[in-house]
């Protein structure tokens, strides 16, 4: 049984560098597309949207002297690249895949239009939807969360490389605690860096729930997808 049959996951594109911590990691990214291929072969309608850390971060950019808007733009390039790579791995496996960008670059990708991403969905084709959203000065977070509601996806799984929401970070502290569900006012409240506030303020105003969870253990997207408690749900009541 799928507890989810439409969802926009979230991918890293700095976990997309593996060990590397720049670039690709080859074995890092076939795992992610034989992660997606397990759940796309149940049915299950992917929207996918990936960071560009692993290439070009707007924001580290701005902070070395680049103009914040050009900046901005290069990262979103980085994310076309890293969707390119998805698709190319995804491809190999057998898995049909179509690259839709937020500017238009028509010899890469069709630009985003919903009523084209929708019709793709449901014709079991894997969406990677890249460019962020067109715009500087937004995150792929706040992509992920605008794209996540705008094809109506049941819920935004934000594939990490910790498993879920901590009371700190667990990279650094060891004492943090891992919480296993969470209110989007609660995650103001504690001030806990998860996603930037312009998405998650897109989730709860839209009752969009997030899941973080760790996106590099085999198996977990699998295990998500047919309803076994991982990572951290995120959501607006909690009963």
């Amino acid at each position: 049984m799928l507890k989810y049959k439409r969802i926009l996951l979230k991918l890293s594109g700095e976990s997309l560098a593996g060990e590397k911590k720049q670039g690709f990691d080859e074995a890092r990214l076939l795992e992610y597309a034989e992660q997606i291929k397990a759940i796309y072969k149940k049915g299950v309608q992917i929207g996918i949207v990936i960071g560009g850390g692993n290439i070009f971060r707007g924001l580290t950019g701005s902070a070395k002297g680049f103009d914040r808007v050009k900046g901005d733009q290069m990262g979103m390039l980085a994310t076309v690249i890293n969707s390119l790579a998805l698709q190319s791995a995804l491809e190999s496996l057998g898995v049909k895949t179509k690259v839709f960008t937020s500017m238009s670059i028509a010899s890469i990708g069709e630009k985003f239009a919903k009523p084209i991403v929708m019709q793709a969905l449901e014709s079991n084709c894997v969406c990677v939807l890249s460019g962020g959203t067109g715009n500087p000065y937004f995150s792929t977070d706040t992509a992920s969360a605008l794209r996540a509601i705008e094809i109506e996806a049941e819920v935004f799984l934000k594939g990490t490389r910790v498993d879920g929401v901590y009371t700190d970070d667990p990279e650094k502290n060891p004492d943090a605690k891992k919480i296993d569900l969470i209110s989007f006012d609660e995650v103001y409240e504690k001030n806990l860096k998860v996603m930037d506030l312009t998405s998650f303020t897109l989730c709860k105003e839209n009752n969009m729930p997030v899941i973080v969870f760790d996106m590099d253990t085999k198996g977990n997207l699998e295990k998500l997808i047919s309803g076994e408690k991982i990572g951290s749900l995120i959501k607006n009541k909690i009963n």
